[in-house]
């Protein structure tokens, strides 16, 4: 089978990271990396082999596929124009600014018959990979992350930058529809939004707390997942993951509490978590993540099967941060009769700051999961 041959558009952060990945995986030839600074493409270029380009336009009979790293407000148009061009897209999450620019992509890709996968990267953590098939039937996550500000992604605000990956982890979990949306958040530094907690409730039962920050001194990036049988904590930063499983006495409602002896409770009080809920780390294999999802974009082109992240599985993700991002706008600081309102009205404090580009970086869940 001939080499898939491979282009990056945008030489940013994560481009750059994409085009030296790329550039050393069997199967694929890295032919060009795509900036409209010189200086930006001509360096990952030397780097990695491939031919600099100003304009993603020239791509066309020279590629077979493109990963597209470029800022967020550019997705759309350089997405549809590459998929126009007969290219397989690799689109560095979120899909699109908006759900009214996703859902294109998406018929777009479908008519073309072209591969459209979305660089949720945690889908491929080792840590959640190590304990995914425990988690049927969750019915209430709590997920936190958290970084400095980083001065990358300025164009969408931290809804879009960082909460995004939980969002779209917490819909690969649970296979309901999202039935109502509640969210508060404000504007540190920009124009945006840059710290966001949102619940969301679903047909199934399960709610969600999801917090994002990006003016916070401490990073985080973890989760954990609850189900009828167990508890698993993942820490997405570590790749590390564990499991809480009670034992029958427990999920059986037998164990009496009110019959324990002085001693047992002594007892328990050391041993909970190895006699009654008992914990446990889950071994997971060293994988790095983007190159897994490089390594699954290569193979969906190659054998006709679908990505393990779709382009309407962007779109959903969408969908629901738009919904996430109604809310924040909506949220009244003072109560019915007051007037501050949205993520600019609420003052700046110490307190809220220790709480947690340019190129180079199916309505859907609600509506397309109801009527399908």
């Amino acid at each position: 089978m001939s080499r898939l041959r491979l282009a990056v558009v945008g030489a940013g952060h994560l481009g750059r990271i994409h085009a030296r990945l790329a550039a050393n995986l069997d199967g694929v030839q890295l032919v060009a990396v795509v900036d409209p600074i010189a200086e930006t493409r001509e360096q990952v270029a030397a780097d990695t082999g491939a031919k600099p380009l100003a304009d993603y336009r020239d791509l066309f009979g020279t590629v077979d596929a493109a990963v597209i790293a470029t800022p967020t407000s550019n997705h759309a148009e350089v997405a549809t124009d590459l998929l126009n061009g007969g290219l397989h897209l690799f689109v560095e999450k979120p899909l699109t600014a908006t759900l009214a620019e996703a859902e294109p992509l998406v018929a777009l890709a479908k008519r073309q018959q072209l591969v459209l996968q979305v660089g949720h990267v945690e889908r491929f953590n080792p840590a959640l990979v190590s304990v995914r098939e425990k988690l049927e039937d969750p019915k209430y996550i709590e997920a936190r992350r958290a970084s400095g500000y980083t001065f990358r992604s300025t164009d969408v605000g931290v809804v879009m930058d960082l909460m995004i990956h939980d969002i779209d982890v917490v819909l690969s979990l649970v296979d309901s529809p999202v039935v109502r949306v509640e969210a508060f958040g404000f504007s540190v530094l920009g124009d945006h939004e840059d710290l966001v907690n949102a619940r969301l409730h679903f047909a199934s039962g399960c709610v969600a707390n999801l917090t994002a920050s990006r003016v916070s001194y401490a990073a985080e990036r973890t989760m954990q997942v609850f189900t009828g049988e167990c508890c698993a904590s993942i820490d997405f930063a570590t790749r590390r993951a564990s499991i809480v499983e009670p034992t029958s006495e427990i999920l059986d409602r037998e164990f009496k509490l009110d019959t324990l002896s002085a001693g047992q409770r002594d007892h328990l009080r050391e041993h909970l978590f190895s006699d009654l809920l008992v914990r446990r780390d889950v071994p997971s294999v060293e994988t790095n993540a983007i190159e897994q999802e490089l390594l699954d974009f290569a193979k969906a082109i190659q054998t006709g099967a679908a990505p393990q992240v779709t382009g309407s599985h962007g779109c959903d993700a969408v969908a629901v941060a738009e919904q996430i991002l109604e809310q924040v706008a909506a949220h009244s600081w003072d109560g019915a009769s007051g007037s501050r309102q949205g993520p600019f009205a609420m003052p700046l404090s110490p307190t809220v700051l220790s709480e947690p580009d340019h190129w180079s970086e199916d309505d859907t869940v609600v509506i397309r999961r109801k009527a399908g």
